[in-house]
C-alpha cells in the first residue's frame, strides 16, 4: 500500500487512540496522538494555575510551553518541557478541563500548526475531533469513529474499576454525554463528521474488529 494520511475523528471514549495505535503498529505508520497534545497543554494550564478566561495569560503559556511526543511501540510518550506527563494527562482532573481548554482558538491554532507539520510526509494516523475537517482536510482516508454513550461509558467504567477507581458508571455516562455536547457545540473547530468521512460505529465491536474494518478501508484506498 502507498503511505496514506489517515484522519480518525469521533466523540470521547470511542476508542480512537487505541485503534489508531494498533493500526499504526500493524502497518508501520507514525501515530500522532493529537488528544494527548491538548491534554498536555491542559495539564500545563492546571499546573501553572492559568485562568483560561484570561486570554493574555493563555497566549503567554501557548508561546512558551514545549509539548513533545515520542512515539513508542505501544504508546506515545508525552512531555511538557522536560517533564513526562504520559500518565498525568489521563487523570480525571485533566479530563474534566480539556474540552474547555481545547476550545480556545489560540490553543488550537498552535497545536493544529504543529500537527500539520508532523503529518506532512504521509504514512501517519492522527485522531481527534477535527482532524478530517480542519487539520487534514485532504487526508487520504477519513474515519468518523463512534459508539453509543452506554457502550463508551461501560468501557470507561471497566478501565476505572481495573485501576482501583471508584467513579460510578452513571457519573461516567453523564460526563461523556456532557463532553459530547460541549465538543459538538464549541465555536472553534467543533466535533463534526467530514462530508467524505466513513462512519464506523463500534458499539458492538472490540478493538481488533474495529481495526480490521479500518484496515479494510485502508487497503481499498491504497
Amino acid at each position: 500500500m502507498k503511505k496514506l494520511t489517515i484522519a480518525i475523528d469521533g466523540p470521547a471514549g470511542a476508542g480512537k487512540s487505541s485503534v489508531a495505535k494498533l493500526l499504526a503498529n500493524k502497518v508501520g505508520y507514525l501515530y500522532i496522538d493529537t488528544g494527548a497534545m491538548y491534554r498536555a497543554f491542559t495539564w500545563a494550564v492546571l499546573e501553572k494555575g492559568v485562568d483560561i478566561s484570561d486570554e493574555g495569560a493563555v497566549k503567554a503559556l501557548v508561546d512558551t510551553v514545549d509539548i513533545r511526543l515520542e512515539p513508542m511501540a505501544d504508546l506515545c510518550r508525552v512531555y511538557v518541557g522536560d517533564t513526562e506527563v504520559t500518565d498525568a494527562i489521563r487523570t480525571q482532573r485533566v479530563s474534566s478541563h480539556v474540552s474547555s481548554v481545547a476550545a480556545l482558538a489560540v490553543v488550537r491554532q498552535k497545536l493544529v500548526k504543529l500537527q500539520k507539520a508532523m503529518a506532512k510526509e504521509g504514512g501517519v494516523i492522527l485522531d481527534g475531533r477535527d482532524i478530517g475537517t480542519v487539520v487534514l482536510p485532504d487526508a487520504d482516508l477519513k474515519i468518523f469513529l463512534t459508539a453509543s454513550v452506554a457502550s463508551r461509558a461501560q468501557r470507561r467504567y471497566l478501565e476505572v474499576k481495573a485501576k482501583g477507581g471508584t467513579e460510578s458508571y452513571d457519573a461516567i455516562a453523564a460526563s461523556i454525554a456532557a463532553r459530547d455536547d460541549m465538543d459538538s457545540h464549541r465555536q472553534v473547530s467543533p466535533l463534526k463528521k467530514a462530508d467524505d468521512a466513513v462512519v464506523v460505529d463500534n458499539s458492538d465491536l472490540d478493538l481488533q474488529q474495529t481495526a480490521d474494518v479500518i484496515l479494510g478501508l485502508m487497503k481499498e484506498r491504497g
